[in-house]
């Protein structure tokens, strides 16, 4: 009977472990340091590192030079931290005034698109999307299907925004965005969640959110593992703008204003 017994809690105990594995990264696991070490500290850091403070008087990263939102979402697509890469020196330091005040829920929105349709199989950026969502493209009506909830965006004081006291944390904003800046994080070659950037050119906030991934060593996608670049394989017209040459891989985007370079860009994009 005592054999019985314990041989029951065994399966039990490893059916939960199982269970347990099987799960989607939580806040606490991304963020402790006994987890991921994903914390408030350690992605502001990582930001101010890829977007310097003397922005926009140098652009390292293409497009405008402009400070960033960034946004962690776990695996359930839970926000676990918002931050910017505001360093709170004159004209960088004021969320209402310094910075894209729109970006912060885009960056919340892109974070949460990339959690959404990334797998331990094959990971989409939000970069991905632009080009599969147009009419006629394989995912078009994809980007109304899961709205923002305005209730949990917008809620809160503003002086909380991008700090540890943000009111999106806890909150599933969700959304869908279609244009770059959203990728998938990856440890031990399993999707933990996501990060979302923007505040400058599209093209730009995929470029930041590539190298900040990098440095926090979340970039190693299982398989296909180079098909979240950014894929710039759309032709258009010079003059009016109109596409001349559709995507060619279906899953194109557009370039951008001073668009990034094979210099600048990480390996982030594929021209």
């Amino acid at each position: 009977m005592r054999l019985k017994l314990r041989a029951l809690t065994t399966l039990v105990c490893t059916l939960l472990l199982a269970v347990c594995l099987a799960q989607a990264d939580t806040c606490a696991q991304l963020m402790s340091a006994k987890g991921r070490g994903l914390n408030y500290v350690a992605l502001k850091t990582a930001l101010q590192q890829v977007v310097p403070a003397t922005s926009p008087s140098t652009t390292p990263n293409g497009g405008l030079g402009f400070p960033m939102w960034l946004t962690l979402v776990d695996g359930s697509g839970v926000v676990c931290a918002v931050v910017t890469s505001l360093d709170g020196a004159k004209k960088n330091a004021d969320v209402t005034a310094d910075i894209w005040l729109g970006s912060r829920v885009i960056s919340a929105q892109k974070a949460n698109t990339a959690n959404s349709f990334a797998t331990g199989l094959l990971a989409l950026s939000t970069a991905n999307l632009y080009a599969a969502v147009q009419p006629g493209g394989s995912l078009f009506g994809l980007q109304a299907s899961n709205p923002v909830d305005a209730h949990e965006a917008y809620q809160g004081n503003a002086a909380n925004f991008g700090t540890p006291e943000d009111p999106l944390v806890g909150a599933r904003v969700g959304g869908v965005n279609v244009f770059g800046g959203g990728l998938a994080l990856y440890f031990g070659g399993k999707k933990v969640g996501a990060i979302g950037v923007s505040g400058d050119t599209s093209c730009t906030d995929h470029v930041v959110a590539w190298k900040v991934r990098t440095l926090l060593h979340g970039g190693t996608v299982p398989v296909n593992s180079a098909f979240d670049k950014m894929i710039q394989d759309i032709t258009f017209d010079p003059t009016t703008g109109l596409v001349i040459k559709a995507s060619a891989s279906g899953f194109g985007h557009p370039t951008c204003l001073n668009n990034p370079t094979s210099a600048n860009s990480g390996g982030s994009i594929v021209e």
